[in-house]
Formats: structure tokens, C-alpha cells, sequence
């Protein structure tokens, strides 16, 4: 059974409806102890990073336990940027730090007409022997919607760029995350997250 975590920002019916749609068996677990009997888990999230404070706490300790034992988990967009140490946009609200570095505004470029938020589709740069982003074509294109980004470091299998470069898939261990939503990628995001899937069985 995963664990779909729901504290207020997270765009849980378009992931569930995928998740179901690849024959996962979901939970939305009402207290942190649920936590301990799930085979993975995953932290959605739109909107402002601020949001995450919800998962202060109990819910914190809690998801950094299940890591720790080897729990693959999974941040989407503002969940997978909760999975380093904090974000410019709410500097006062911690981040999981599980990931190393700080998540920062993207920059725009109005001369080639690129806003932000960056929202819609670009291509990901993909990192060879990656397990979340196995199988798919050269240059897979994502839908993206967010005005901050992870930094590209040592865990990052997927870079996108807008303006500057920035992580779009992470992956350490046990441990992945991606910027964009792949319940709102077509035929990428469902491989995307059927190979989660697989990671948990």
C-alpha cells in the first residue's frame, strides 16, 4: 500500500487517478503511525513552499524514519524541492534535508520571452542508469508549473532548462523527486511513475 500524503497543497486527485490507473493501491494516511506499515511514499504539492510547514513535526519524523529504513519515497513539484534543506520562497519554513542544497527563483530572460512561472512543457536531459527515468525517449518532454527550482547536483537525473539550468528529477538511494507532474505528462510522466512502481515491489 503507498501512502499519499495530503497536508493541504498537494493535487491529490490527478495522482491518485494516475496512480490507480497503473493498478496502485493508495492510501491518504490520517496520522503520522500509518506511515510505519506503507511501502512507499508520496508527497505532492502545488503552490507556495510555505504550505510544507504542515509537515512539521510528527509528519517530518515520521517520513525521515520511513527513508531511513528504505521507504521509496517520491516528491512531486513543491514535494520533491520539501526534500532539501529549505527554499528562498518561504526561508523560514525547513525543508526534509534529506537532498543537499537550498531551492531558489528561477530566472526569467524577456528578450527570448521566457516568464515566470515557467509553465508548460520542456524537455528533460536525461542522466543514463537512472531508475525512476528508465525507458524513456532522448528528450522527453514534461509539463512544468513552479517559480523555484533545486539546484543540478550530484543527485540529480534530469535537468531541465529555462533561462539557467535546474534540477527536474532527483534520485538518490531510495530517495527520488521531480519538479514537473507526470500525472500531467502523457505517455513520460505515466513511465515515470510506473517505474516508481516498480521500485516499490
Amino acid at each position: 500500500m503507498i501512502a499519499l500524503i495530503d497536508y493541504g497543497a498537494g493535487n491529490l486527485t490527478s495522482v491518485r487517478k494516475a496512480l490507480t490507473a497503473l493498478g496502485a493501491e493508495l492510501m491518504t494516511p490520517g496520522t503520522p503511525e500509518e506511515l510505519a506499515d506503507a511501502a512507499a511514499l508520496i508527497v505532492p504539492g502545488v503552490g507556495h513552499f510555505a504550505a510544507t510547514r504542515a509537515l512539521a513535526g510528527p509528519w517530518r519524523n515520521a517520513i525521515r524514519a520511513a527513508a531511513g529504513r528504505g521507504t521509496p519515497l517520491l516528491g512531486i513539484c513543491v514535494g520533491m524541492q520539501w526534500l532539501f534543506e529549505g527554499s528562498d520562497e518561504a526561508p523560514e519554513v525547513p525543508g526534509l534535508g534529506i537532498l543537499s542544497g537550498r531551492v531558489e527563483r528561477l530566472r526569467g530572460d524577456a528578450a527570448r520571452r521566457l516568464k515566470i512561472p515557467h509553465v508548460g512543457w520542456n524537455a528533460l536531459d536525461v542522466t543514463p542508469g537512472s531508475r525512476l527515468l528508465r525507458g524513456l525517449e532522448p528528450g522527453p518532454h514534461v509539463y512544468f508549473t513552479h517559480s523555484y527550482a533545486a539546484p543540478v547536483t550530484a543527485d540529480c537525473v534530469g535537468a531541465a532548462t529555462h533561462a539557467h539550468g535546474f534540477a527536474a528529477a532527483v534520485e538518490r538511494d531510495n530517495v527520488f523527486g521531480v519538479q514537473f507532474h507526470p500525472e500531467k505528462s502523457s505517455d513520460a510522466g505515466l513511465r515515470i511513475l510506473r517505474n516508481f512502481l516498480e521500485v516499490t515491489r
